[in-house]
């Protein structure tokens, strides 16, 4: 096996693999939208006097008595599960803190039908808002006002003039999140021109994030049924995300959770951003595609267009049964760092360098590895784990095609290998910790850990993982120019046996923008093996074959990347300068990850 690289090239630069900064629950499960509204004239809005209680100290929150002792109320609509307004939370209290004395008051509001008060409570402490969070029962307040997301926020006056309605400011939103700071802060600008006297000059902008849970009156029977229908579509496609303890910030077991969601689903299902699935149709098959079939998003909507009846609970399938603990089942052995990181509140300017933590597990013999899932014990900030084998004896080289294990970082990346194929980790060997540290405010200790299933007999044939890379971006001889809005990357890998494919992961960081893997065989026919036309940062997907794909001999496995360096890409840490190959977010990579084996190899 080789890849088309010169060895000088590739040794200029030592090579650790990176994946990029995670924004987590950023657009993540794609339950983020942006309402737009026109805006109405301010001095025609006013917002009604409200009366509601913080459950956590039961301090009774009056509208009118905080204009009366304040130039101006903020109210900003919150959510317990909605990721956009829990990455706002910190923005929310800087700001509070920054305008209290100036004679702003702050007040959170719930409006959510499915977060309870008691929920409520818990959410302000865990994020230790500052600020009175009050529950709107029955989102009368919502309302009124005519809120429709979290976050979402309104600015009244003294007077009860509402003076600017929308975000926070631009530094999240749908599948973006724009590193440093924000290029607006909307809120801070319409509050400044209030306390100077001035009329808002932006009066209204476009609030993303997840739609309000509003109270719903489902009807008892219909042609499509929760029971009968939904219930089904939910469990195949929704709920290996969607429930407790997993990646996706909300659970849909039930129907009162379908029921609770419903105006996001509609939204997300007939924006086609939910299920996640970024690969474009026409262009191979594989058993983890996520879609929605035709007749499953038809059935989804009709649902919800008749009044999201429930029917007879007597419809509804045995629930759907999950792994206990870990995605790939029981495991057989559990290997945990040596040690733990202490992981500060803040990162250097330059960010945390990776961290390597090598562990010996005990291996007398060679043991074969049918699934591995790579596991951080400080999720919040822990941005992607892989885990190497290093061969007893030799040193640590991350590149070759048996280095990699597994890894770990937002989407699905734990291994999982059909009966008949197992990685190899030899007698003696250690497992080496790749650790990608992202701080988020608050220091943290970390001690992450994998989880091992044997095969249960010897394999028709080891597998390996490969990163096909490009020799002159890694060895950063080459970059991408300042302000370029499509620069090309390419990279390729010749087999030089016959093998057949498993798995692609592409891989880009914040400027990624599409990636495309094309086999050229030796007869000179080319065709496309994986296209993922909008690059997400924000999705490490593995993309497993439903079935392995041969590679003949002195087939050319070419990918190609481009990236988006200019002021339109939002996710854009600074379109004014050269990019390099590089482990922070900031930098950039590019890399054609493959899983494989070769035919003719047996253990």
């Amino acid at each position: 096996m080789r890849t088309v690289v010169s060895k000088s090239e590739t040794k200029v630069f030592r090579i650790k693999i990176g994946l990029f900064h995670f924004f987590f629950f950023l657009g993540f499960l794609g339950i983020l939208a942006v309402r737009s509204a026109e805006p109405a004239p301010a001095e025609d809005r006013k917002a009604a006097d409200f009366r509601l209680q913080d459950p956590r100290d039961q301090e009774i929150i009056t509208l009118s008595e905080l204009r009366q002792k304040n130039k101006a109320v903020v109210l900003i609509f919150l959510g317990v599960e909605c990721p956009l307004s829990n990455q706002f939370t910190p923005v929310l209290s800087e700001l509070y803190k920054e305008y209290k004395s100036k004679g702003i008051a702050f007040v959170g509001i719930n409006a959510n039908a499915q977060d309870s008060r008691e929920r409520v409570a818990v959410h302000a402490r865990k994020h230790a808002i500052p600020f009175p969070v009050v529950k709107d029962a029955g989102h009368k307040v919502a309302d009124q006002l005519g809120a429709l997301r979290t976050p979402e926020a309104f600015v009244v006056d003294s007077s009860g003039i509402i003076r600017y309605q929308g975000r926070i400011d631009d530094q999240f939103g749908i599948g973006y999140a724009r590193p440093g700071k924000p290029t607006r802060r909307d809120l801070a600008a319409a509050l400044d021109e209030i306390l100077a006297g001035k009329t808002v000059s932006v009066p209204r902008t476009d609030a993303a994030g997840c739609r309000i849970g509003r109270v719903a009156k489902p009807k008892s029977a219909g042609q499509i049924t929760y029971a009968k229908q939904v219930s089904r579509i939910l469990q195949k496609h929704c709920q290996e995300c969607h429930r407790p303890g997993r990646i996706g910030p909300m659970s849909l077991l039930t129907f009162e959770d379908a029921l609770a969601w419903s105006d996001t689903i509609r939204e997300v299902v007939s924006e086609g951003r939910m299920p996640p699935w970024h690969a474009d149709p026409r262009y191979g098959k594989f058993s983890n595609d996520r879609r929605l079939s035709q007749e499953d998003k038809e059935t989804l909507l009709a649902w919800l267009d008749h009044g999201t009846p429930r029917g007879d609970d007597k419809d509804l399938p045995p629930p759907r049964r999950f792994p206990e603990g870990w995605s790939i089942g029981t495991p057989d052995l559990v290997v945990k760092m040596p040690r733990a990181y202490e992981v500060p509140a803040k990162a250097p300017k330059d960010g945390i360098p990776y961290q390597f933590f090598t562990v010996d597990p005990g291996f007398k013999e060679d043991r074969w590895i049918q699934c591995a899932e790579a596991r951080p014990d400080a999720a919040a900030v822990v941005h992607h784990i892989l885990v190497f084998i290093q061969r007893k004896g030799e040193f640590f080289n991350p590149d070759e095609p048996g280095a990699v294990l597994c890894g770990t970082a937002p989407g699905d990346m734990p291994l999982m290998l059909p009966d008949g194929l197992a990685k190899k980790v030899p007698a003696g060997a250690k497992l080496v910790f790749q650790m990608h540290y992202t701080p988020n405010g608050k220091a943290q200790r970390d001690q992450s850990s994998v989880a091992l299933v044997f095969a249960k007999k010897p394999p028709r044939h080891p597998v390996y993982t490969l990163p096909v890379w490009n020799g002159r971006f890694i060895s950063r001889l080459d970059r991408i120019p300042a302000g370029a809005d499509n620069y090309k990357i390419e990279s390729e890998h010749v087999f030089e046996q016959d093998a057949h494919l498993l798995t692609f992961m592409p891989h880009m960081h914040l400027r990624g923008k599409d990636f495309l893997y094309e086999a050229i065989y030796p007869n000179g026919k080319k065709e496309t093996l994986l296209s993922v036309p909008r690059y997400d940062f924000n999705w490490q997907s593995v993309y497993r074959l439903a079935e392995p794909l041969a590679m003949p001999k002195g087939t050319k496995l070419h990918c190609i990347a481009h990236f988006d360096n200019s002021a339109k890409n939002p996710n854009n840490p600074d379109p004014t300068k050269a990019v390099y190959w590089g482990d922070q977010t900031w930098e950039e990579m590019m890399i054609g990850w493959i899983d494989y084996y070769l035919d003719q190899e047996k253990p």
